[in-house]
């Protein structure tokens, strides 16, 4: 896998005025739905890539508050859509809307909006990892959900970008024309639509993706941040170098960490002042290749090795 090693710094503009000419690298300051209006008409996005907002913490009830949420989502990627190129993707990450110990998958909410803008599903990936908050009437929640859609039947993909080692790279065909020859791929195998945190065995540890909690090296001020691992496998495998990467609440930007990294370039949108300030900084450093970062490829720790692993004395018989 190659990171750029850059020695000079293409220049990530921030600005809240539309420039005359459209810069490689760009971060918005302010809503999303003003940046689209101000371009220039037609298909301009490789990659769409967004873990859009949605702690809908408004004071009016339930339903309402959802159809609220759901009208502005339809209205924002409707106007994505027509932004983005006949061979660009669309991955939109999401988790649980929970209210009052009851949970609705936001996944449900938005197919059906991604299908009457006549794109199509081509993998919903479930990405698990191993910490977040307890619950006590019902089962922890450990995963989220990226849907990636397409526009056309013709698209990017790139497996070869992203393929992890095997499990058993020496296991062979037991019958058929190929019987005794290596059934695997020399580069690896697909890392198929699980992306999980394994529970047991470590020689399943390679390439998965942790969450970004208190000691992960990505960690900034921002309490919802994704990783740029997780991005990071999706800008690999659906864009070509020099392809334009967009993100519509950047938040951090951990999207176009990903992107600058890989020689992609980014343009996000960013509300938050705070948020965006902290943007700016990381993509600066990830153009010139030095930016903290958990590369999808990275084996886990083992958590058996870890004193807190140890049964306590209290706990034993």
């Amino acid at each position: 896998m190659k990171v750029l090693n850059r020695t000079s710094r293409p220049k990530v503009l921030v600005t809240r005025t539309m420039p005359r000419k459209l810069p490689e690298n760009l971060l918005w300051d302010g809503d999303v739905e003003d940046f689209l209006e101000q371009l220039p008409p037609g298909p301009l996005f490789d990659l769409i890539v967004s873990s859009p907002p949605y702690n809908i913490g408004k004071p009016y009830e339930r339903k309402a508050e959802l159809e609220r949420y759901e009208e502005w989502q339809e209205r924002v990627l409707r106007k994505l859509v027509a932004r983005l190129s006949s061979c660009g993707s669309l991955c939109w990450q999401v988790g649980n809307y929970v209210a009052d110990n009851e949970i609705l998958p936001l996944d449900i909410l938005f197919h059906p909006i991604m299908t009457s803008l006549g794109l199509k599903l081509r993998n919903r990936i479930i990405w698990t990892f191993g910490h977040g908050l307890h619950t006590k009437r019902r089962f922890s929640g450990r995963y989220e959900v990226v849907l990636w859609y397409t526009k056309g039947d013709e698209y990017d993909f790139d497996l070869d970008a992203v393929r992890i080692p095997a499990k058993y790279p020496g296991k062979r065909s037991f019958r058929g024309p190929r019987q005794g020859m290596l059934s695997g791929n020399p580069r690896g195998k697909n890392p198929e639509d699980v992306w999980e945190f394994p529970l047991l065995e470590i020689d399943d540890v390679w390439g998965n993706i942790p969450n970004v909690k208190s000691n992960h090296v990505e960690k900034t001020d921002h309490p919802c941040q994704f990783p740029v691992g997780l991005i990071e496998r999706l800008v690999l495998a659906l864009t070509k170098p020099g392809a334009l990467v967009f993100d519509p609440f950047a938040g951090v930007a951990s999207a176009g960490v990903a992107a600058l990294l890989h020689d992609r370039r980014f343009w996000g949108c960013e509300v938050n002042a705070k948020y965006l300030a902290i943007a700016h900084k990381r993509l600066e450093s990830a153009a010139v290749g030095d930016v903290p970062f958990r590369p999808h490829t990275k084996p886990l720790y083992d958590h058996t090795r870890s004193t807190l692993a140890l049964i306590p004395s209290e706990w034993k018989p």
